[in-house]
Formats: structure tokens, sequence, C-alpha cells
């Protein structure tokens, strides 16, 4: 049975046999008479087929091979050649770089932080030598008079815990044994005391920490065994011949201790006990040193280092670089590994196959499916897991990516008052990490919108969607499209004769609620005298009964005569109904449909005049049902898509809006595909990140839209909204918006009026200020005032001393007008915001550097 085209879109077809022609091959012949197949049941969409290999293109390799950059001396140096190996390729110069930790917003591959950029935490403190010396010698002062008894109330406390038989009346001269064991006890007790005292008040464990716990292996350990040795010699000084002084009271208390627990010395006599005092001893003195120099990691890795120099075969996994891939030698994987290895050296493999190689890696290795992961690599090497498109990499590059930390490159930070030290120079990049929290970018026509934020996220979006690790819709103009044809898995041109594929408008859905939702944010989200919910009410009392009488849902062109009340079209629906008794549900529905139409509150009118924005003959072949049912203007060669696809596939879809003259349509499908995806990507399972780019948000920032946008960061999803002015979406938004997003730009030429949105979104900051006030000097004695006048006369100025003033006050981060007028063009004031709650303040990114 022909199925009117409806399902040849997404290769469902079990006949058919010839592929769908690519986004850029003219579409079939359309049949609008055509009669289109019943609904059948819904399912995930399958992946848009396979295109034919680009012309020039290696077997298995994408249009263009990947060449990656470098990046100042760091990219030069991982670029050279190694002595003796000969020239390395340059996918293994990129694996190879270093991606330090930094903070957010900062390009990672091979980057350096600044001098004087450290965290606080690795920074010493303000400790000088005078701090460390003063409670030392204070101790040592206290420790003398307190050994000749000169310290007041100093048997205070030895009295007040121990028997008054142990002592002679009135004094703290011992009876007994037990008095001469309390006594050692207690001075022992008062060392520990005051060496913990000296240790905290003189910054003793920072001091070591910073200059011994900083170093790399093996200094770092025998520098901690120098000072263990020093300790050792202090508490067992018989130990070592060759120094003199006595033992610290460390070993007597602990001795006088374990007498006064036991009774007596018998215990003594038993030379388990004291060996086991003495290695006790010694282990709780070494501890500290031994938390100080790494030794326990430093021995687990030695003993790794022993057992892999058993296999001459697999070296240390610590000494491999990355593109050795050292991980999978670890694992036992030396055969995928030594292929993957051959395969980076001779520059069969780009970033994209190392990143979907080691994405796939990392989920075998959960699932404990090495043999597979392996069979998998040895039959296909590098085009193991490529995407279901056949792409490995895209046609041209217009921006740097770093698939490796999900990073997409838009500048570089300006170093000044407001930019921390640590981003002085640094790249300034947008992640995955940012993304999900959602951007919203606005700045005037000409300020660089498109070319130097939309159009490089989106190609970075689509370059991990052909790892499998994201889905990406772009809407753009027709006339100003984000990144070429052969970049995308699926391109929907609304109103060109020429498109390969119409847009579903009920997104696949068998849901008459879901799907009157879904038309009533799109028709009238933006109208405020119609409500959305009662707008979905009218739309839900039409969907459902066509769906129950047809099996699918409307075209527009009949839903809009159902909407406008024409009573020929209503008769026949009610006719429908009335044949079947499974059906009184839905003639209820209608019948309450029927009585409202014509109504003061009847939204029926209001949605008509919208729909008939979509009801024009440019778009008479489009807007076909989909797979809930075509509507009649999906011929046999239509190819209706779904977003409902991006929710299961890592697809890659740009969407070009109508030509000029369609502009408040063009709105309304923005508004209909913003309102589909956040509807799609509710189902969190979703391994992919799903992201939509708006590169023209006007007039598509609904209440309902501006709601959802706030939790899409937990739906592992996001939204990139790009307006000219904070004016084009309604006043009431304006603070609801900048407070869903989690990033937010402000390009050079914003009006004051946009920057004090901004400025509210980002508040203030406290900042140390300093005043300086000059008073005159009015002497007294008769010198002085001879003086004072005799320099006025040759200065010409009063005698004056300066009064300076510190204070912290509160400012705001950037304020309107500094948004306005302090910008330069080609630059931007950016703030990133992460899913794990790390962000960046607004800063000032040179988007040319």
């Amino acid at each position: 049975m022909d199925d009117g085209g409806t399902q040849d879109a997404r290769g469902t077809h079990p006949k058919r046999s010839d592929p769908v022609p690519g986004p850029g091959a003219p579409a079939p012949q359309r049949h609008p008479g055509a009669v289109p197949r019943p609904a059948m049941p819904r399912q995930a969409p399958p992946m848009p087929p396979r295109p034919p290999a680009a012309p020039g293109a290696r077997a298995g390799q994408g249009a263009q091979a990947y060449t990656p950059g470098t990046e100042g001396a760091a990219g030069a140096a991982s670029a050279a050649a190694a002595p003796g190996t000969g020239p390395r390729s340059a996918v293994a110069a990129w694996l190879d770089t270093p991606r330090p930790a930094a903070a957010p917003g900062i390009w990672r591959f091979g980057h350096r932080p600044p001098k004087g950029s450290e965290p606080a935490a690795g920074r010493l403190p303000a400790i000088t030598a005078v701090g460390l010396l003063i409670p030392l010698v204070v101790a040592l002062l206290v420790w003398s008079l307190w050994r000749q008894g000169a310290v007041p109330y100093e048997s205070a406390p030895l009295k007040l815990f121990t028997p008054e038989d142990w002592w002679w009346g009135g004094t703290v001269s011992p009876k007994g044994w037990q008095g001469q064991e309390a006594r050692i006890l207690y001075d022992g007790l008062f060392f520990g005391i005051l060496v913990y005292a000296v240790a905290r008040l003189g910054g003793w464990p920072e001091v070591a920490r910073h200059y011994i716990g900083r170093r790399p292996q093996p200094v770092r350990a025998l520098y901690a065994a120098v000072g263990a040795l020093g300790a050792l010699s202090l508490v067992f000084p018989g130990a070592f011949p060759l120094v003199g002084w006595d033992r610290v009271p460390v070993v007597d208390p602990v001795i006088s201790l374990v007498a006064l627990v036991s009774g007596g010395y018998e215990v003594f006599t038993h030379d388990v006990v004291k060996d086991g005092l003495n290695v006790l001893i010694t282990l709780l003195v070494l501890w500290p040193f031994a938390r100080l120099g790494g030794w326990l990691p430093y021995g687990r890795e030695l003993l790794a280092r022993r057992r892999a120099a058993a296999d001459p075969t697999a070296p240390p996994p610590a000494d491999l670089p990355r593109s050795q891939w050292p991980e999978l030698r670890h694992a036992g994987q030396h055969q995928a590994a030594e292929l993957l290895t051959a395969e980076v050296a001779a520059d069969r493999m780009n970033d994209v196959d190392c990143v979907r190689v080691e994405g796939a890696w990392g989920e075998v290795r959960r699932a404990a499916g090495l043999a597979a992961f392996t069979d998998t690599v040895l039959r296909q090497g590098a085009a193991a897991w490529t995407h279901p498109s056949g792409a490995r990499d895209l046609p041209g590059r217009a921006a740097a990516h770093d698939l490796l930390t999900g990073q997409v490159r838009l500048g570089r930070w300006v170093p000044g008052e407001r930019t921390p030290r640590a981003y002085h120079g640094a790249g300034a990049a947008v992640g995955a990490e940012q993304l999900a929290t959602s951007l919203l970018l606005v700045g005037p026509s000409g300020s660089g919108k498109t070319r130097q934020v939309v159009e490089p996220l989106t190609e970075g979006l689509a370059l991990r969607a052909l790892t499998g690790r994201c889905a990406v819709v772009a809407v753009c103009a027709a006339g100003t499209p984000l990144g070429r044809d052969g970049a995308y898995d699926v391109v929907v041109r609304i109103g060109d004769p020429a498109s390969a594929h119409d847009l579903d408008p009920y997104a696949e859905s068998d849901d008459p609620d879901e799907a009157a939702a879904l038309l009533a944010e799109a028709l009238v989200g933006d109208v405020a005298a119609v409500g959305t919910q009662s707008a979905a009410t009218a739309l839900a009392q039409l969907l459902g009964p066509h769906r129950a009488v047809h099996g699918r849902f409307p075209s527009l062109p009949v839903l809009r005569e159902l909407l406008e009340g024409d009573p020929g079209a209503l008769a026949a629906l009610r006719a429908g109904l009335a044949a079947d008794d499974r059906h009184a549900v839905m003639r209820r529905e209608l019948d309450a449909r029927m009585r409202q139409s014509g109504g003061a509150a009847d939204a029926g009118p209001a949605l008509a005049d919208r729909l008939a924005l979509l009801d024009r003959p440019v778009f008479a072949d489009f807007f076909g049902g989909g797979h809930g049912g075509a509507g009649a203007g999906a011929g046999a060669g239509a190819r209706p898509f779904s977003l409902r696809a991006v929710a299961h596939h890592p697809l890659r879809v740009r969407i070009d809006l109508p030509e000029r003259g369609h502009e408040e349509a063009s709105r309304i499908i923005t508004r209909l595909v913003l309102a589909q995806f956040h509807t799609l990507v509710r189902d969190t399972r979703r391994p992919h990140f799903a992201c939509l780019v708006l590169d023209d948000a006007t007039g598509a920032v609904t209440p309902e839209s501006v709601r959802r946008v706030g939790r899409l960061r937990s739906q592992n999803a996001g939204v990139v909204l790009a307006l000219r002015s904070v004016a084009d979406v309604p006043e009431a938004l304006h603070g609801p918006l900048l407070g869903a997003v989690g990033c937010r730009m402000a390009l050079s030429g914003v009006t004051t009026w946009d920057g004090t949105r901004f400025a509210h979104a980002w508040g203030t900051e406290w900042v140390e200020t300093k005043e300086v006030a000059k008073h005159t000097v009015f002497a007294d004695q008769p010198m002085t005032r001879a003086i004072h006048a005799l320099r006025k006369l040759v200065t010409g100025r009063a005698v004056t001393t300066d009064a300076v003033t510190t204070k912290q006050v509160e400012r705001e981060r950037w304020s309107a007008s500094q948004l306005a007028h302090e910008v330069p063009p080609g630059h931007a004031v950016l703030s990133l915001t992460g899913v794990s709650g790390e962000h960046a303040p607004p800063l000032l990114v040179d988007l040319r550097g």
C-alpha cells in the first residue's frame, strides 16, 4: 500500500530501497491530491538514511580531513618531532597537548595560567620568618619556666585529677612511684600541648605543605623522610650515635601511662610490650611525615611500575601520552590500542574519531563489553561507531574547537580592572557545561551575533553530534544559513519547493492534548488577549474528534475551517463520529466546541486568524501531519520531519525560515519549534545532550517558554537565544528571561535600556575604594608659620596634608552606561554558569581575538 510518502522521510517504509536525497538535493514531484496512509502506532523515529560519500573524500573519511591548530607555544611544542621518532602526526600532537583544569570560560587547550593566578589554596599564607620563630622562642621560655616550677598554678590540675595519698600534704612531692609517674605523664601532656600551639600559631604545617607537599616525587618523599629522621632523633636520641641531646618527653610519658594503667612495672618484663610500644611511638611520629611526603601513593606507583616492567610490551600507563591510548593498554586491550595508535600516527583519525572512540570505550567499560569493543576496533579501525550519516567531519570549520573538553573558542578575555588574574590573556570559550544552562545574547544588527557567536556554537554542537554526544536544531533565516547544507543531516526549508523535508506541526504526537498545547503555544503564545490554556482546549476539541474519524490529525487548511466554525466541515465531522458508538467522548468534545463557536470568549477566530498566516499558497505543500497522520497537503513526495527524532538520535538539523514577507509566519514557526523542543526533551533517559539554537528569537519568547527554559538544565538540554534587543521580548518577561538562562552576553552597541536589564541581572559586588582629602595645615609656632608662608609664596599653594580613607563600597559589576558606551566594537560582556554551579563573572571578551 502506498503510504503517501509520509514514512519514507525517516526510512521506515519496508519496500522502498531508494535512499532519501541529501539536504541539498531537489525534492521529488509532490502530489497534493494523494490520500495519506492511516495513522500508525508511534515509535522512536529512526535516523535519516545515510547520504552518499562526499566527492573526493577518502574511504571512511569525511569530506575534509581534520588539521588541528596550535595554541601559541604549547601547540608548537606539542607538534614538534620527538628525537628519533620522526615527525608526529597533527592528531597525535592535538591529543597530547595538555588541558589543565581552569576557571569556567577559559580555553583549556594548551592553556598556561599566568603568574600570580594560583588559587588561594595553593599560595603560601602571609607568614614571615619572625612569625615562625616567635612562637618557638616563647614556647622554649615557657617550657624552661615549667621545668623550674615557676609557672603560676602549675600543679593545680595535677592535684585535682590524682589521689591525695600520692603526694605529701600541701605539696606535689610524690610519696611513691605513682606520684613520680603521674608527674612525668603530666609534663608530657603539657609538652604535647605546647608543641601543638607552636605549630598552629607559627603556621608550620602550611609552610611544610607549601615547600614540600607541592614538590614532585621522589623529591617530596625524600624531604619528608629527612624531616622524619630529625623528629625520630629527638624522640629516640640513643638510636643515633652522632647526637648528644636528651630525648624530648614523648617516650617517658607513654611508659608512665602504661605503668599507671597496669598497676606496676611487671608488664615491661615482656619484650613484646616494650617492642610494641617503641613501634607504636615510631609510627605515630612518622604518620604526619608520611602524609606530607605522600609515601603510600608513591609506593603504590612504584609497585605498579615494577609490575608493568615485567611485560615489555606494556609500558606504564602513567608514562604514555594520550595518543598511545594508555587506558586501553592498562585494561589489557593491547591489540586495539596498537591499532588506534597506528591510525593516529598515520593521520587516518581526526579529532571527531578520537572522541567518538573514547566515548564508546567509556560506555563498554561500564557495561563490561571489552570483547565487543576490541572486535569492533579491529574490524573497522578509525571508522568504528561512525555517526549514522556516515560523516566523520564537517565540510568546513570556521572556529577553533576542542572536542575533548567540549569547548568552542569565541575570542580572548581582555585584561582589565574587573578581570581576575586567571583570565588575563586567556582564550574565551563556551563548553557544553555552560550551554546546558542556556545562553541569551543580545546585540544590534552588525554586532557579530551570528558570525562570531551563533555560528561557532552551532558548528561545535554539530561536531559533537558526529561523536554521538549531542543533537542540535538550528533555526535561522533563509538568507543567513548557519553552516553549509552538508554539515546537517536534515535541512528543512520552509516555503522552498526544492526542500527535501517538511516540518511536522504535531511532532508525531498521537495525543490530541499534547498536539493542541504545541499548536496553541505557537499560534497565540504571544497574544495576551487569548489565554494559551483556552486555545489549547479549543484545539483539542477538534484534533481529537478528527483523529478518531480519519485516523490522523487534520491538515492546517482543514483545521482552519474547523476553527472558523464552517458548518459543513463541523457537520461532516459530527456525522463521522455518530457512525461509531466508540466515539461518545469525542462527540461530547465536538459538541462543546460547536456550542462555544461564535461566542465572545471563543478562541477559535483568533486561532484561525493566526493559522491563516501558515495557510498560504507558498506553504501549500508544507506542514503535513507526519506520523500522526499527514494532512491533505502532504503528498506522496513529501518528507515530513519530526523533531521527535532529536530526542532519540544525535541529529544535526537546520530549519530555514521563509523568505522576506512572512515575518509573522516565521515567528509562529519559531515558537512551534521551541514548544516542540521543550516538550520532546523531557525524557531524561536520553544519553546525549540536546540543544536548540535560535538565530533570531524575536517573538519566540512567551511566559510558558520562559518557565520551560529554567527546567532544561535538569533535562540534559539547553537553548541559545539571540535577540537584537531585549525590547523584542514583552516587558513583563525581561527579568524572568534573564533569570532563567545561566549564560548572558551583551554585545557592543546595546542601548542603555538593554544595559539596565543586564546590570540588574549581574548584580553588584563589593570593592575597596580610597578617598584622599587635603586639609590645610595651621601652624601655632611663629617659626613654623613663617616657613609655611615662605613655602606658599614659592609654590603658590597652601601647605596641606592628605587624609586617606579606605572603605568597602557596593558597585554594579557593569552599569548600563558602561555596557552602552564602553564596550568596543567586536567585543562583548559575557557571564557563564555551569550545571554544577561554577560560574564566571561578567567579563569583557574580544570576539576577534
